[in-house]
């Protein structure tokens, strides 16, 4: 017999509001990056080696009070390089795209994933096309486009760092894919320690081999970045995925542009008009449906 829906809720509640403000500890990622001193390539890799010091022991220590230790030999080893190749990928493009593009473009087409995710969810026959689904992701894009559209500029000299974005937005969708796959097998400890450790790994030649600096003079945006994007943002992100629908973590996902622009009209005096407010209602409405 099915769970009732009050029951199914409340089971969902917990990773629910940790897909929510893991998306919001995301949000301050471009703005922590841009404040680096060290190339776009650089912070991408400093992002995942400062982290794993930190997964590793909490993975081990986890591990450590498993009823039965997972075996190394069990471990789904091409799976898990898939998704740090997939995230390594992304952390370049997207790096690459703040640093060609506006901070409006870069957020607007990075959060492409989020449509991406769960319409191959759908295409791919994981998730029933529901109503109720479509409703909340049709309203997550017209919300995004009002909240973003006005401040994001197309233009020749941005076409680069928008594909760059464009790209990114794909490879996170494949993350995160893989990571959903995955969640079944592995513990979200485990998990993001191994897809953190083999992004770092593929990060650092290309980071030491590329142009810019890779060694900062300020680690303070780099440590920032470490703890808010990936120690909890993606820590809490990859739990979520455990328990949550495609089509609940993309319309979560859109957390980012809003918090963005909220901290954009908070801290930097960018205004928020009629339009941009309209738009953020939009998202949080598409919030509550999707959770229906």
């Amino acid at each position: 017999m099915d769970a009732l829906p009050e029951t199914r809720s409340r089971s969902t509640a917990l990773p629910f509001a940790a897909l929510i403000f893991g998306s919001a500890c995301l949000a301050f990622g471009p703005m922590l990056v841009r404040l680096s001193d060290v190339s776009a390539v650089s912070s991408a890799f400093w992002r995942m080696g400062l982290a794993l010091p930190v997964l590793t022991l909490v993975a081990l220590i986890a591990r450590r009070r498993e009823a039965a230790p997972l075996a190394l030999k069990a471990l789904p080893w091409g799976l898990t390089l898939a998704a740090g190749a997939m995230f390594a990928a992304d952390l370049a493009m997207w790096h690459m795209g703040i640093h060609r593009t506006t901070v409006a473009n870069a957020t607007l087409f990075g959060n492409g994933a989020a449509f991406m995710l769960a319409g191959w969810a759908m295409l791919a026959g994981w998730e029933r096309p529901e109503r109720a689904k479509l409703a909340a992701l049709g309203m997550a894009l017209a919300g995004t486009l009002l909240l973003l559209g006005a401040s994001a500029e197309l233009s020749p000299r941005h076409l680069m760092g928008d594909l760059f974005c464009l790209l990114a937005a794909a490879f996170y969708a494949g993350y995160l894919i893989v990571v959903m796959r995955l969640r079944g097998r592995l513990s979200t400890a485990t998990l993001l320690a191994m897809s953190t450790g083999f992004s770092a790994l593929l990060l650092l030649p290309v980071a030491l081999l590329g142009p810019g600096g890779f060694w900062p003079g300020d680690w303070r945006p780099l440590l920032g970045l470490a703890i808010t994007s990936q120690l909890v943002g993606q820590g809490l992100l990859v739990f979520a995925t455990g328990s949550l629908p495609a089509a609940v973590i993309g319309v979560g996902l859109l957390v980012q542009p809003l918090l963005a622009a909220i901290i954009g009209w908070l801290v930097f005096g960018e205004t928020m008009g009629a339009v941009e407010i309209l738009g953020a209602a939009i998202i949080c409405a598409a919030l509550v449906l999707v959770r229906r």
